[in-house]
């Protein structure tokens, strides 16, 4: 496993497997002589195998490529450039990071979320957090796409229990995560919608605990098309499919309960910006040149409450250059400037 990825479940498949009866074969790409491994570079001890079967043509789990990034055999340098488009994903991954402060320990959720590593790497700040996946990748760049579940540049590759560990003891500062259905009073639905019933993965463990959450995603979705253009979102061919509705088809995050909880709780659109108050879900920032009536609330299931004071979001989220978010850093732990 030294140039794997991550390590997963592994020792714990064994164990599990060991304990009820079963059989474990490990999958090795080459074999080494009996007693030739340091000691401590083994995951799984020997005793628990039954059978090993040769690959010598194995790649690494859920990478397009063996990258000695993400096995940790060598750091990648800051040259290499990551994420260079400019869309509505980037804008909202930008608009999540800005709530993450310096030293946060950070969950990515894998959809958009999975774009904020980049983004912190290309404005110079990945190493000021910590950012985590549940598969294991501690601190360093998360990887999004076809090499989500690997990272570079990280602090540590951990067992996947061990991290739920964190997660299900309060141990994040700030998670962000995908929603498909928000409802009025802050209700999130991840797992049945659309006709289709998924399991929700660890977004249960990691939203239940966690003091403060983004959760992102595109105001209305189906046929959805847009464009940054000049500083601002652009909405050519709005969505046929409502997100925020008046209530959610299955509940599996409960807003009730987050605020009884005291849980900071964000709704981040490409166009918009809510909070959940004691009033429900609240309006509280709009993307430059955008009606509030027209170009938001018209797409909704229902009408949110309304701050006093409704705020532009960050004009920066919307251009295509880097954000400058290392002086942001230097001015406070915030890194969004208001």
């Amino acid at each position: 496993m030294d140039g794997e990825v991550f390590e997963g479940e592994m020792l714990a498949s064994a164990i599990a497997a060991r304990n009820s009866g079963g059989i474990v074969i490990a999958q090795v790409k080459y074999l080494a002589a009996r007693g030739s491994l340091a000691q401590r570079m083994v995951r799984v001890p020997g005793a628990l195998i039954d059978y090993v079967y040769v690959d010598a043509a194995q790649r690494q789990t859920y990478a397009t490529e063996n990258s000695p990034y993400y096995s940790g055999a060598l750091r990648r340098p800051p040259t290499v450039a990551e994420y260079v488009g400019l869309d509505r994903r980037k804008v909202i991954a930008r608009r999540a990071l800005l709530e993450f402060r310096a030293g946060d320990i950070v969950n990515l959720g894998f959809g958009i979320s999975m774009g904020i590593g980049a983004i912190a790497f290309e404005e110079g700040i990945a190493d000021r957090l910590c950012l985590t996946v549940e598969v294991g990748v501690f601190g360093g760049v998360p990887m999004s796409g076809e090499d989500g579940g690997a990272g570079f540049n990280y602090q540590a590759i951990i067992g996947q229990p061990s991290m739920f560990d964190l997660y299900d003891g309060g141990g994040l500062d700030i998670a962000s995560l995908s929603f498909a259905e928000v409802d009025a009073v802050g209700n999130v639905n991840v797992h049945a919608f659309a006709g289709r019933l998924r399991g929700p993965g660890g977004f249960p463990n990691i939203s239940s605990k966690t003091k403060r959450l983004c959760f992102v995603g595109s105001l209305t979705s189906g046929g959805l098309h847009t464009e940054v253009v000049d500083g601002s979102i652009q909405i050519s061919r709005e969505g046929d499919v409502q997100k925020f509705v008046p209530e959610v088809n299955e509940i599996t995050f409960n807003g009730r309960v987050a605020r009884e909880r005291g849980q900071q709780v964000l709704f981040i659109t490409e166009r918009a910006v809510f909070a959940l108050t004691d009033r429900g879900v609240t309006l509280t920032e709009i993307a430059p040149g955008l009606d509030i009536e027209r170009d938001v609330i018209e797409h909704m299931g229902f009408r949110p409450a309304i701050a006093q004071e409704v705020r532009s979001m960050d004009p920066r989220l919307f251009m295509p250059e880097q954000m400058g978010l290392v002086a942001d850093l230097g001015k406070s732990d915030r890194i969004g400037r208001g």
